[in-house]
């Protein structure tokens, strides 16, 4: 079965922004060790759609046996998007997600299909579906640095460099506004872009149609779930990926459940049982937390994968979506 959408008008799409407003999104959300991605592939298969990760360490290049990331032969034909995207020594955004996933998103509905969002990083979802708090794009270090040099220096050379990455947020922030002058010259110089247009798109909802799914399975099966996918994962090679990366690893990689505790177990501070037994429990712990997250989504179904039909009730769901 495959239920395209019809051709979107790609004429005056913006980076970042859907193809049109009221475009379909299927979200498929869930806690870690749920089955999403595999679910994904599925439903994606039978609609006619194609896979928009959200999984703030599967954007990493490299981290796959850790992330629970799918192999290509596992992803059943189906175009993944927002998988191996960055660096492992680069520090993670969700501003940045937020433009590079809705840029995928508008591309994929100008093919004329369904976009499926998935993954289980709350704040990325959000960003996407919801756009993002004012703020955005602001770096601590990189405004430690620009208050550093606005006592060297005084304010009217920043303003002049301000004015000359972002004319409009120069034109509304006076010389005299330390305060949001630091602020709007810092996303500039992080983000490489003006200001003006950081906060703008990302304040700005992604207008999309959505319909939000979010797979859960009965806790101590989700449980025994995650305690043998971390089995699998040390089976499968786990601490020689982190050993191989362990070098590179920047400070939102290195964070990441299952690479924090086999760099200790590399260090010699835990042992193999031991680091197993951490990334188990830490993964339940943020399960609880992802669930308690999505609790919270207003409009939000939940679709429990051990009820009968289940499997049904999502194809269902992504078929009134594309308007089958």
């Amino acid at each position: 079965m495959d239920a395209r959408l019809p051709p979107a008008d790609p004429r005056g799409v913006a980076e970042g922004a859907p193809a049109a407003v009221g475009a379909p999104l299927l979200v498929i959300a869930g806690p870690t060790g749920v089955g999403k991605s595999a679910v994904a592939v599925a439903v994606a298969r039978a609609v006619g759609g194609e896979v928009v990760g959200a999984d703030s360490m599967q954007v990493y290049r490299g981290m796959d046996i850790g992330t629970g990331k799918l192999r290509p032969e596992e992803r059943g034909g189906v175009p993944h998007h927002m998988l191996d995207v960055w660096e492992v020594e680069e520090r993670g955004s969700a501003g940045r997600f937020l433009r590079e996933a809705r840029a995928a998103i508008a591309a994929i509905h100008r093919r004329g299909r369904l976009p499926i969002l998935c993954g289980g990083t709350g704040l990325y979802l959000r960003a996407v579906v919801d756009g993002l708090a004012e703020g955005t794009g602001r770096d601590p270090g990189v405004e430690a640095r620009i208050e550093q040099r606005l006592a060297r220096v005084g304010a009217e050379p920043l303003h002049a460099e301000l004015a000359r990455l972002d004319p409009a947020a120069a034109g509304r922030i006076p010389a005299t506004d330390r305060f949001r002058l630091v602020r709007a010259l810092g996303v500039c110089l992080a983000t490489g872009r003006p200001f003006t247009a950081v906060q703008a798109e990302a304040t700005r909802g992604g207008g999309y149609r959505t319909c939000y799914l979010c797979l859960t399975w009965p806790r101590p099966a989700l449980y025994a779930r995650i305690d043998a996918r971390v089995e699998q994962m040390f089976r499968a090679g786990l601490v020689a990926e982190v050993a191989g990366l362990a070098a590179r690893l920047g400070p939102t990689a290195r964070l990441a459940i299952g690479y924090r505790e086999c760099l200790a177990l590399l260090a010699g501070e835990l042992d193999e049982a031991a680091a197993k037994v951490a990334i188990q429990h830490a993964t339940r712990r943020y399960a609880k937390r992802q669930l308690t997250w999505f609790r919270a989504v207003a409009g939000v179904r939940f679709i429990d994968l051990a009820a009968a039909g289940a499997s049904e009730a999502l194809v269902a769901a992504a078929g009134d979506l594309v308007g089958r």
